[in-house]
């Protein structure tokens, strides 16, 4: 059986002395466990609630602080990819492109990252079911796409809220190999805290440990020194301290 494997890093860019950080805890941990450790970043994040919330560094310097981090830690690379223009110039640094969960049906941009020849992950849309990613995945595959894996993180329930129905996660197993669980994004609270996404941190550990039981072989965790203090995202990251406490456990 393949050994589980970890996607963590902060949600965007802040600086190069966070991704610092970061990435040498994550190089430590997989060492130390023998697991495989994608480093994940964002350059631009592009949905965020506000238009007066921090978006990172944008694309140039973005990735190339990404690549001064695969040169320093040897780590592999994972970022996601908002518009189809986007595309080719990540492939050029980052192991993995990401498609974000409400832009999983945009063909252009599943296709440019298909051509990248770099594997693809498709986040799971809160409206769709882990059948109906089938589709996202044949787009990708017909566009020359070798590997493509799903990423499950939670389905809108009601207003600012998601819920996780586990039953996605083998069903995505029928499309692809490899089905991530987005232990992080899955306890937000979209758009539920005055303009920004809340979150319920605590929920975290239970969402990775009852994904390994439905099947999962990866798992997402952001993380970040500060949450609190975090750009983004804050609420529902990891604190950087309890990231080998839970990788211990699930492995």
């Amino acid at each position: 059986m393949e050994k589980p494997f970890i996607i963590a890093g902060p949600c965007v860019i802040e600086s190069a002395e966070l991704l610092d950080v970061v990435a040498a805890e994550l190089k430590r941990i997989s060492v130390q466990f023998d697991v495989p450790v994608w480093f994940k970043a964002s350059f631009d994040k592009a949905n965020r609630t506000s238009i007066h919330s921090f978006r990172g560094p944008g694309l140039e310097r973005g990735l190339q602080m990404l690549a001064d981090v695969k040169t320093k830690y040897g780590l592999p690379l994972l970022t996601d990819v908002h518009e189809s223009f986007q595309a080719e110039a990540a492939g050029e640094v980052v192991d993995v492109l990401q498609i974000p969960a409400f832009l999983c049906r945009q063909t252009d941009l599943l296709v440019a990252a298909a051509h990248t020849g770099k594997t693809v992950n498709i986040k799971k849309a809160q409206f769709l079911s882990g059948d109906d990613m089938r589709y996202p995945v044949e787009k990708c595959r017909e566009a020359g796409c070798r590997e493509v894996w799903l990423t499950e993180r939670g389905n809108i329930y009601g207003y600012n809220n998601l819920v996780v129905d586990f039953r996605n996660i083998p069903l995505m197993h029928r499309w692809v190999d490899r089905v991530v669980m987005d232990c992080t994004h899955s306890v937000q609270r979209p758009g539920g805290a005055g303009g920004k996404t809340g979150g319920d941190r605590e929920f975290v550990p239970q969402m990775a440990l009852a994904a390994k039981v439905f099947g999962a072989n990866g798992f997402f965790f952001e993380t970040h020194p500060d949450p609190e203090k975090a750009l983004s995202d804050g609420p529902n990251m990891l604190y950087l301290k309890d990231l080998e406490s839970l990788v211990k456990k699930l492995l």
